[in-house]
């Protein structure tokens, strides 16, 4: 039904609310990134309206540490959209400090928790390989 996929995939050793943090985080920069990716509208039954969301699944992958970097490097040589996060943004607080902790982190091997991917089906499949859905 879609010719892309989208796939976030976040580490599975973080704490519950990490782990969801990084999802919202990453599923918006997908978003962000894919303004033709985007549903309509929503109106509920009295008519009030609501935001758009993204108009095809995101699946949540569990990773560990290898898998996030094969992931990060496959996406990167496959060309696919790509949303990423370090552990050291989790002790900012807003959007420049984010910005300033990821360009610290070396860029072959940064600290991820999360990364999240779109592009065609079969390429994000060859990056994912091995990933299991979230629990």
């Amino acid at each position: 039904m879609f010719d892309t996929k989208v796939a976030i995939l976040v580490l599975g050793d973080l704490l519950m609310w990490q782990k969801l943090n990084v999802t919202a985080f990453l599923a918006t920069g997908i978003a962000g990134a894919a303004p033709d990716a985007m549903g309509e509208e929503y109106e509920d039954a009295s008519g009030r309206r609501y935001v758009p969301l993204l108009g095809q699944p995101m699946m949540i992958f569990s990773a560990d540490r290898a898998l996030l970097l094969r992931a990060h490097r496959v996406g990167y040589e496959r060309g696919l959209q790509h949303a990423a996060y370090v552990r050291s943004m989790f002790s900012t607080g807003h959007d420049a400090a984010n910005r300033s902790a990821f360009k610290a982190e070396p860029a072959e091997e940064p600290d991820l928790v999360g990364i999240a991917l779109r592009g065609p089906q079969k390429d994000v499949d060859k990056a994912i390989k091995g990933a299991k859905l979230h629990p």
